[in-house]
């Protein structure tokens, strides 16, 4: 039975015997083909969501006062299940150091790492380690991305952009040091424009059309220069957009093409029903009394 691949490092994940009960659990935790595999993936989605609830709701005094010891004990709760998911994970696969190691491995130790880390920070003088640690928390929801199909594409989408977004952002930022250093030299210290990376900051908060109004321009050239930068950045703030919704109806196109089970020929239009080299049917629904254009 072929497996599904679920998320790019799939491809380096192997099991760690090819039977056996390491080899039944691997395919319920890293694969969904099954309805156990779907069934975890569900369950654990649920337990991600509502530790993420818990986590946000602990922050509010309110609720605290009340529901602090509910709140406790279903932290630890959901830490135990996370940890005992984590351990699992390393006993079922090939390379458990390899898995420890990637950025999904590291995820989910930092799903139960700061919980237990609160108990070695116990005592009035490091509560304020213990709230940074409580909410690290939130990375849970990094695990759910692997249980998203289309998560697959977007990232996909974003290496196949990223050339052209980090020429834009490198862009941006010598539009932003040239502004900013121009404004230092009209507006000065006297009117709030101090040293240079403040008046980077003022750039990119006017170029972004966010304006704080913590520092305005006086002079009348400042205030043209200022003008001049909302311009472009409203002219400019659409084009990380563009580039992003481009590749990715690409990958769109892409994914809907066929490949000719005769042949592996591949791309074909999606609703192409012949293939455009051995002339095979393509759709399993097509007619056979229809033969293919010659």
């Amino acid at each position: 039975m072929s497996v599904q691949k679920r998320f790019p490092s799939d491809s380096a994940i192997e099991p760690a015997t090819p039977d056996g009960w390491r080899a039944r659990w691997f395919h319920v935790i890293f694969r969904h083909d099954t309805a156990p595999g779907r069934l975890f993936d569900l369950v654990l989605m649920v337990a991600i969501l509502l530790s993420i609830l818990v986590a946000v709701l602990d922050t509010v005094e309110d609720l605290h006062a009340p529901l602090g010891s509910v709140f406790y004990a279903l932290e630890w709760l959901f830490t135990i299940a996370f940890t005992l998911e984590y351990v699992v994970r390393l006993l079922v696969i090939s390379h458990p150091r390899r898995y420890a190691l990637s950025f999904y491995g590291i995820v989910d130790l930092m799903a139960v790492l700061p919980t237990y880390l609160t108990l070695l920070a116990a005592g009035g003088p490091h509560l304020m380690v213990i709230r940074a640690l409580r909410i690290l928390r939130v990375f849970r929801v990094l695990k759910m991305t692997r249980y998203v199909g289309e998560a697959d594409m977007l990232w996909t989408t974003f290496l196949r952009a990223r050339p052209k977004i980090l020429v834009f952002f490198s862009t941006i930022l010598t539009l932003v040091l040239i502004f900013g250093s121009l404004m230092y030299l009209i507006e000065g210290p006297e009117n709030g424009y101090a040293n240079i990376p403040l008046s980077m900051y003022w750039a990119v908060v006017t170029m972004t059309t966010v304006g704080f109004g913590d520092i305005t321009p006086h002079t009348t050239l400042g205030r043209i220069v200022t003008s001049l930068i909302m311009l472009l950045g409203y002219s400019i703030i659409a084009v990380p957009t563009g580039i992003f919704a481009a590749e990715l109806a690409t990958g769109i196109r892409k994914a809907q093409q066929q490949t000719c089970p005769h042949c592996q020929l591949p791309d074909h239009q999606p609703d192409a029903r012949y293939c455009r080299g051995c002339g095979a049917p393509l759709q399993q629904g097509g007619s056979d009394e229809e033969t293919p254009a010659p």
